[in-house]
């Protein structure tokens, strides 16, 4: 988590987290429409393009987007195997058969996972929660209610990972742990159960009584406002999703997915 706060500075920073979440789910959308992988190549050669003009700390980001990496491997593998059969027979055995349709397809599929998830990650590594949450109530008009308590319940995600070190020391400590990994697993995740009860019981009376529950309009502390960098984010998110159905419709290569 002290990574972070490298990342939410710089041109990202300056983008409404709003802004950024649309920008993200316009391209994901579009790349879903289709099965195509020129579609996917295109969206994500752009995307790679401005996210490197943005100048993240790749070294805190890689990292990160290991996983999306072996997700997108994983099934582009899969999809190979046992994608629908169209073509030249490469191999076949059984149940698996790797064809010119299992291939094309398994690269489409990769392409996708990677034009999809690389930008999501990226963008959402970059908001402040607090600054989401207000976009959220403020621009998109969500409930306040439901984007406070949304808002509380993240910030204490960070403390289930101490609670559970502090209760697997403790189980130790008085010599509960020695044995049975499955029976102290169990344990565990019950203890932990109850403590994110009693938390969150007394998080919600503490915000009653502070007014969080309250009818009527809010204030904000925090105004939540768009701006020139907010126009430019979206109008490169529109074109890389333009450009992307545009390269795919002349090269003949798109494919709606419900067709």
């Amino acid at each position: 988590m002290s990574l972070l706060p490298a990342l939410r500075t710089g041109a990202l920073a300056r983008v409404n987290p709003v802004t950024k979440l649309g920008c993200a789910l316009l391209v994901a959308f579009t790349l879903l429409a289709t099965v195509d992988w020129v579609s996917a190549a295109v969206a994500a050669v752009l995307e790679t393009a401005v996210l490197a003009a943005t100048r993240l700390p790749w070294r805190t980001v890689l990292p990160r987007l290991a996983p999306l990496g072996v997700a997108a491997l994983l099934a582009g593998i899969t999809t190979t195997l046992y994608g629908v059969p169209a073509g030249r027979v490469w191999w076949h055995w059984g149940v698996v058969e790797i064809t010119d349709g299992s291939i094309a397809f398994a690269v489409a599929t990769a392409l996708r996972i990677a034009a999809i998830g690389v930008p999501s990650v990226v963008l959402f590594l970059t908001i402040d929660p607090t600054e989401l949450a207000d976009g959220l109530a403020q621009l998109v008009r969500l409930p306040a209610r439901f984007v406070i308590g949304a808002l509380a319940a993240l910030r204490l995600v960070g403390l289930f990972f101490d609670d559970w070190r502090a209760l697997e020391l403790a189980r130790r400590a008085r010599g509960v742990a020695d044995r049975g990994r499955v029976r102290r697993w169990a344990g565990l995740v019950f203890a932990l159960l109850v403590l994110a009860i009693r938390r969150g019981s007394k998080l919600a009376t503490a915000m009653e009584a502070r007014g969080f529950g309250a009818p009527g309009p809010r204030s904000w502390a925090r105004p939540s406002t768009l701006g020139r960098p907010d126009a430019a984010a979206a109008a490169i998110g529109i074109a890389i999703a333009a450009l992307a159905v545009i390269v795919s419709v002349a090269t003949g290569s798109w494919h709606w997915v419900v067709s």
